[in-house]
């Protein structure tokens, strides 16, 4: 490719934030890290916010780039390591040299500099001069100062718009077994399979759903290669009076849920879904059956990401979990719902806590663990980033279900949409591991006041 195709991309701050390896991500094209960066990442990286320790890994990443490198080098652009598929180069700009274009307020020094920079490289070079960066507003400032390329990253969105994401079922219309014209059926230990081919219900992937609109047809493919899918045969009927701590489900999307929960050859079980549609309800419930009546685990721990959990959970009163009640009023809120007809409500949940193991965790305090014989429910994972969902699940260790759980139109980090939520992700990433169920609820069945909220407003 000729120089005249390169191009420059200069990164924003909040991109190695999200991704501190995406120096690599621009293959033939050269990077460039203005000052400002690198001094945003000096002072955050030693601070108490959730971001510290990407600060650390992308400064660490730059240091082992430039540590042999001259000061003319580097100004100048070092290649990429061939190792990383990037044939490009990579260099600082001094941007606090560099005459003011760009004026705004104080608070914005550094975004101005940035721009700056971004115009005068614009003007300099007869390539196209492109500033990546999340921050939707400085997009909107850097076309307003006369940038003409801004971007967004999206070299880790796996998807382009989040209606492509798998809802972890196929409905068929009319009725399943008059589309299949050959089938190979046979029964295992009490359970039934269905062998047909392939291009019937394509594409597919393992454990997805598959159910109809006419019959009482129920199944989920266990096995799936070129040309032949085999489903276990659930049954709507059966799904529908299955229970898990005297909870039974309101509508198809919960039992299949509710089945995948209940399922010991299931280690990972994600739940989406708007809000009021049982997810909580449902991995809270299935939890309390299976360590408390089926003695499945030894402990439930629940936890979730917070905003700024890193500087404002040490000003709360109390210990680890009583710091984290706040956060996870929903889940204790859930446990209140499954007892709420008890004699003594508040003697049932303590009995219940202390009989189940129940622990609650800040998700802060989960890196470096290893866990054994557990049930672990990660609430609200749609703030999470691909990176931290990583670091929860490898912590899971022999005997441990983990049920993640999340509504992709509640994202609360400024540097998430839907698409390169954590939560995407990871449907996206598990659709194919035969250990993984990823289940849509469809249908708010909180109250009809909740059902006509989010549908309406």
């Amino acid at each position: 490719m000729g120089d005249a195709n390169r191009k420059y991309f200069v990164l924003d701050t909040n991109i190695l934030l999200h991704e501190p390896f995406a120096i690599y991500s621009f293959k033939e094209h050269d990077v460039i890290i203005p000052m400002t960066v690198l001094e945003e990442l000096d002072r955050i990286k030693d601070s108490k916010r959730d971001v510290a320790r990407d600060a650390r890994v992308a400064i660490r990443a730059l240091e082992d780039l430039f540590h042999d490198a001259t000061p003319e080098q580097i100004s100048q652009g070092i290649p990429l390591p061939s190792s990383q598929e990037a044939t490009g180069t990579i260099s600082i700009l001094a941007d606090y040299i560099l005459q003011e274009t760009v004026k705004a307020f104080a608070d914005k020094e550094g975004d101005n500099r940035i721009l700056n920079g971004v115009l005068y490289l614009q003007e300099q070079h007869k390539r196209d001069v492109v500033l990546i960066t999340k921050d939707i507003n400085m997009r909107l400032r850097a076309k307003g100062a006369g940038v003409r390329f801004v971007e967004d990253y999206r070299t880790d969105q796996l998807i382009d718009d989040v209606q492509y994401l798998t809802k972890g079922f196929q409905c068929c219309q009319g009725d399943f077994w008059s589309q299949v014209p050959e089938v190979n059926s046979k029964t295992l230990a009490g359970k039934t399979y269905h062998q047909f081919e392939r291009s019937v219900i394509d594409p597919t992937y393992l454990n997805q759903y598959i159910i109809d609109e006419e019959s009482d047809f129920a199944g989920r493919v266990v096995d799936v290669n070129d040309h032949k899918v085999t489903l276990k045969d659930l049954s709507r009927e059966r799904m529908s009076h299955r229970g898990a701590w005297d909870i039974r489900p309101k509508n198809i999307y919960q039992g299949m849920a509710l089945d995948a929960l209940l399922d010991p050859e299931i280690d990972l079980v994600i739940l989406t879904g708007a809000a009021g549609s049982g997810k909580t309800l449902l991995a809270m419930a299935a939890a309390l059956e299976q360590t408390i009546e089926r003695n499945m685990f030894d402990k439930i721990i629940v936890t979730r990401n917070t905003p700024d959990i890193g500087e404002s959970i040490g000003f709360l009163p109390g210990s680890e979990e009583e710091k984290m009640m706040p956060w996870l009023a929903a889940v204790t809120d859930t446990l209140e719902a499954l007892h709420k007809n008890d004699h003594c409500t508040e003697g049932s949940l303590k009995y219940i806590c202390d009989k189940a193991n129940i622990q609650f965790k800040s998700i802060n305090f989960m890196r470096g663990r290893s866990i054994q014989n557990a049930f672990v429910l990660l609430d609200e994972c749609q703030n999470l980033t691909a990176s931290q969902i990583k670091t929860i699940i490898t912590r899971c260790g022999e005997g441990t279900k983990l049920v993640c759980s999340g509504n992709l139109a509640q994202i609360d980090s400024p540097y998430l949409t839907p698409v390169t939520s954590g939560l995407t992700y990871m449907v996206e990433r598990f659709k194919n591991f035969e250990g993984s169920v990823n289940v849509h609820l469809n249908g708010v069945v909180r109250s009809r006041l909740a059902e006509f909220a989010e549908e309406n407003l």
